[in-house]
């Protein structure tokens, strides 16, 4: 506009105190509002560029002079929320459809949605639940994922319903914005223009299968991903992800396994419903070492128990045989004192004192001469009893040689491989043993290695003494009241 240009205008203020006069150009002509084509009207379309911009929307001018409002829940058909400041730029032409028009108020709304057909109209149709599709992430939130199946229609993922497996604290872990993803629907809500959708029932539920792989008691191996103070989350076979409270982490040495440690666990909580898992390592230790002293028990016991019967059998044969030569021996005493073997007759008849029966004892001594013959004859086969006689007391030092090892696993808290240890520690009988220290025997078991520590040599002494007395049943008491023989 040039200085000394002349315009008309109107006076629109006239300011006396101040000294002041409000001119104005536009007055000149009529209202934009009052000269408005009569054809723009509810319904038609509009064309206009964006001369200004909200949070709740943006400006869209018809004609210098008529705007009308764009809302953000007018751009698009869906649920979304749309930011205005993002969508809309300064200038950027747009058609719209009329809204509302009031020609008195001067105020129009506009609207972009409403120029194409209403997608949710035939959602039913193409999105009945339990079919499936994919669809684009447009957005993250703490409780779950937004996925746009085609323009104007989408739905969420809850959190919970990205894997039947694994959980996640944020959607971020398992995705990100404008990744395709494949869905299904699980609920449809035309009136309110809501979709439900998930990403685990694309698969079968496993946890009717993880019921029977995982049982309450079950050993598996497990790698720790993520831990906290109160505990860590581990990964089983499968996938699987469980639970192990702190206390439960502390592994055999007092130590508290760490992330991308893996160990074995044991199953102590299974809920199919909540879908969760609890595991414990310290309890799967717990169970071994019990294990493992219920085995050396059981291993102890039935050594000892077939060592026992040796022993009866070998004793009941040592009796019979020492029966045997008694017999002999003294056959061979009544020969050298010169003693007739009819003298066993004698002192059988002189038990018959009545006087009614003399007359047969008279005839049984008078018989007695032909009796003589086979005790004679018993006495003269004796020489040929001396052969086994001395034959038996010749191989006597050999019966009990004083080098012969005692089985040392009848011992309480000894199995085959300590009985060896001790052998090469020069300890073969039951007397060797009653005799060594309890100092020296841990020192025999320190130097065989960490697994035999924790046995208990208190009472191998004792008990090695009693089986070295022959007192067998003693130490069957002594033993009965002892556990395994190793440290608690």
């Amino acid at each position: 506009m040039n200085s000394t240009k002349k315009l008309n205008v109107v006076v629109l203020d006239f300011d006396e105190d101040k000294k002041r006069i409000s001119l104005g150009l536009k007055q000149l002509l009529p209202h934009p509002w009052e000269v408005l084509e009569a054809n723009i009207a509810e319904g038609s379309v509009v064309k206009g560029r964006i001369v200004n911009i909200e949070d709740y929307g943006a400006f869209l001018e018809i004609i210098p002079g008529v705007e009308g409002l764009i809302h953000v829940s007018e751009v698009s058909w869906s649920n979304q929320p749309v930011n205005a400041r993002e969508y809309f730029k300064l200038n950027q032409e747009f058609e719209a459809k009329v809204v509302t028009l009031d020609r008195d108020e001067r105020k129009m709304s506009l609207s972009l949605k409403q120029l194409s057909l209403d997608p949710w109209s035939q959602v039913a149709e193409k999105y009945s639940v339990g079919t499936r599709h994919q669809g684009e992430v447009k957005n993250l939130t703490p409780y779950g994922v937004f996925v746009e199946l085609q323009e104007g229609i989408g739905g969420m993922i809850h959190i919970s319903d990205l894997s039947w497996t694994k959980r996640y604290a944020h959607p971020s872990e398992f995705t990100k914005v404008g990744e395709m993803m494949d869905v299904q629907v699980i609920e449809l809500d035309s009136d309110n223009r809501k979709l439900s959708l998930g990403h685990k029932q694309l698969e079968e539920n496993p946890w009717d299968t993880f019921e029977n792989v995982f049982p309450i008691g079950s050993f598996h191996e497990a790698t720790v991903v993520r831990k906290d103070e109160r505990g860590a989350t581990v990964q089983l076979p499968y996938g699987l992800e469980a639970y192990a409270p702190i206390k439960h982490l502390r592994k055999e040495d007092g130590s508290t396994a760490e992330v991308d440690e893996t160990l074995t666990v044991k199953v102590i909580e299974f809920n199919r419903d909540d879908k969760k898992i609890m595991v414990s390592h310290s309890r799967y230790v717990e169970d071994i070492k019990r294990e493992a002293d219920d085995m050396v028990k059981q291993e102890v016991e039935k050594e000892r128990n077939d060592t026992r019967k040796n022993i009866q059998s070998t004793n009941a044969k040592v009796e019979m045989a020492t029966l045997g030569d008694l017999d002999v021996f003294s056959q061979l005493k009544e020969q050298m004192e010169g003693k007739p073997a009819a003298k066993k007759v004698e002192k059988v008849a002189p038990a018959v004192e009545t006087p009614a029966v003399e007359a047969p004892v008279a005839e049984a001594v008078e018989e007695t001469p032909a009796a003589e013959a086979p005790v004679a004859e018993a006495v003269v086969e004796t020489p040929e009893v001396e052969a086994p006689v001395a034959e038996a007391v010749a191989e006597t030092p050999v019966a009990a040689p004083s080098t012969k090892k005692d089985d040392l696993k009848i011992i309480e808290g000894i199995g085959p491989k300590i009985a060896e240890h001790l052998n090469a520690a020069g300890i073969h009988t039951f007397a060797e043993l009653a005799a060594s220290s309890v100092e020296s025997l841990q020192a025999v078991l320190d130097a065989a290695g960490p697994a035999y520590t924790i046995h208990d040599p208190g009472t191998w002494a004792q008990q090695a003494q009693l089986a070295a007395d022959g007192k067998m049943d003693e130490l069957q008491v002594l033993q009965d009241e002892l556990k395994g023989g190793k440290a608690e």
